[in-house]
């Protein structure tokens, strides 16, 4: 028997079964399929501040980016693994950029209420930050704390550096299980049932990502998680990096914070250590479709080199899509749910799974060990949405 079970090998259930682990549990991470084999392995890696209002989403990501780099030096020490820290992890900071000057008065009023570290940019200095960017931009802010990780080096890292804890908790891993109930004592969740038989916990996590509903169907309660499909454009490797920083236009932000369920688009460039630079970023409401949509790629590759006019002569060699877990008001589910004693949630993180994904653990392990988390959980709480929402 576990003290935990985590229900998902995504970047946020890899950071649970982390953190419970160091903290001294007992955990066994189930997954219907392979480490990071669903939204993970198609997302970025963002790690940003830049993009979150003020707030309690805000927080959470200002902590997360913090043990970020953390996880980083230490997996440096252990292993030395060299300056990405074992799954390319990038302070390359990050720069929003303005089409007009109200666009910008408008970023730079942004900027002034996150309370973070940041440099306003005006438009004779865009190009010190971006040489390669398009002419005819109103400016911008510089957040030096954004970064950038590969998520599924990172989901790896997480699960394998957690089942080394040093003789405090273990860690198993279990693939190819796929969860098909809960196993309860009166309300009390004992563990669950799976393909491959029960499995016996004092705790359970779920940590399903987009299928986050309906892994808590499974245990009778009602989380209003829906998928928000996005497309990635992936480029050739350049001989030459191209693109020094994370840079996106200011519609991103907006996007990120829209409730509509149709096509929204926005310029999202970025470089990677191999060479390639991905492209986004879109993002619509149409359930588990994974068809490829040429249009939506079209207009991101247009986009991309609106911002980066050198990108119109380079080729893009692949494309892959994704399902952001949307909570209809943007904020994660993080924490005990009183209406199911036992069960605990980490998802519903829509597109900032990958940088939240360490807070989100480390707050939950302080949570099974009756310790105070650093963050008051109360915004996060499994049971605040109205009938409405769901």
């Amino acid at each position: 028997m576990s003290d935990v079970i985590v229900v998902g090998a995504g970047v946020v259930g890899a950071a649970c079964a982390y953190y419970a682990a160091r903290a001294g549990l007992d955990v066994t991470v189930v997954d219907r399929g392979p480490v990071a084999g669903g939204t993970t392995g198609s997302g970025e890696g963002n790690v940003l501040v830049s993009d979150k209002e003020p707030g309690p989403e805000l927080e959470l990501a200002v902590l997360s980016n913090r043990l970020w780099r953390s996880l980083a030096e230490r997996h440096d020490r252990r292993a030395g693994a060299g300056r990405h820290g074992g799954f390319e992890f990038e302070p390359k900071g990050g720069l929003v950029v303005a089409e007009t000057g109200e666009i910008q008065r408008a970023l730079v009023e942004l900027a002034g209420k996150q309370g973070l570290e940041h440099s306003l940019v005006s438009e004779s200095e865009l190009r010190d930050y971006e040489p390669n960017l398009a002419e005819g931009l109103a400016g911008g802010v510089h957040y030096p704390q954004d970064a950038q990780v590969q998520p599924m080096l990172a989901a790896a890292r997480l699960l394998r550096d957690g089942a080394d804890s040093f003789g405090r908790g273990t860690l198993h891993l279990r693939l190819g299980v796929s969860v098909t109930g809960f196993l309860r004592s009166g309300e009390r969740v004992t563990g669950v049932r799976t393909s491959h038989g029960d499995v016996l916990g004092g705790a359970v996590i779920n940590a399903a990502g987009t299928w986050g509903g309906e892994v808590a169907a499974l245990a009778g309660v009602t989380l209003p998680v829906l998928p928000r499909r996005g497309f990635i454009l992936v480029t050739e490797p350049l001989p030459e990096p191209l693109i020094k920083h994370k840079v996106y236009t200011a519609a991103y932000v907006t996007n990120v914070a829209s409730d509509s369920a149709g096509l929204e688009t926005s310029a999202v460039v970025e470089g990677t250590p191999a060479g390639t630079v991905l492209i986004g970023a879109s993002r619509e409401r149409v359930g588990f479709d994974r068809t490829t949509s040429v249009p939506v790629l079209a207009r991101l590759a247009e986009q991309a080199v609106a911002l980066f006019p050198a990108l119109r002569d380079v080729r893009a060699i692949r494309s892959y899509c994704g399902f952001r877990p949307y909570c209809p008001d943007h904020l994660p589910v993080i924490g005990a749910d009183p209406r199911r004693p036992g069960l605990y949630h980490a998802c519903g993180h829509e597109g900032a799974g990958i940088g939240l994904a360490p807070a989100t653990g480390h707050l939950l392990a302080q949570v099974l060990t009756d310790q105070a988390p650093d963050l008051d959980l109360q915004p996060f709480r499994p049971d605040r949405f109205s009938e409405e929402s769901l």
